[in-house]
């Protein structure tokens, strides 16, 4: 399988507004975070497409608040194979470039 011979193990999260993306192996996937989201500050844990963050909302600009995403239903409805995509991600960065505030 393609991703079988990746060297590079670290994966990408990042948004811009309420949208946040997740890159890995030349693929992103994006979709749609909360309304209030400002940016993603940290990632605090990964498990296996499961992830633990602390992001900014516009209700309290001042303050981190832990937050989740599951990317395994996300990646089911655009017919990727979790299992497949997700083995070889070791860790995940957070790049706040194109986060919005």
């Amino acid at each position: 399988m393609y991703i079988v011979d990746m060297v590079n193990s670290k994966a990408i999260l990042s948004n811009d507004g309420c949208y946040i993306s997740f890159s890995f192996n030349g693929r992103t996937i994006r979709f749609k975070g909360p309304y209030s989201l400002v940016k993603i500050a940290k990632v605090k844990e990964w498990d296996n497409g499961y992830l633990v963050v602390d992001a900014v909302y516009s209700q309290n600009k001042d303050k981190l608040v832990e937050d989740y995403i599951d990317l395994v239903p996300i990646l089911e409805d655009l017919y990727i194979d979790p299992k497949i995509f997700l083995q070889p991600i070791t860790s995940v960065e957070v790049d706040n470039v194109r986060a919005t505030a």
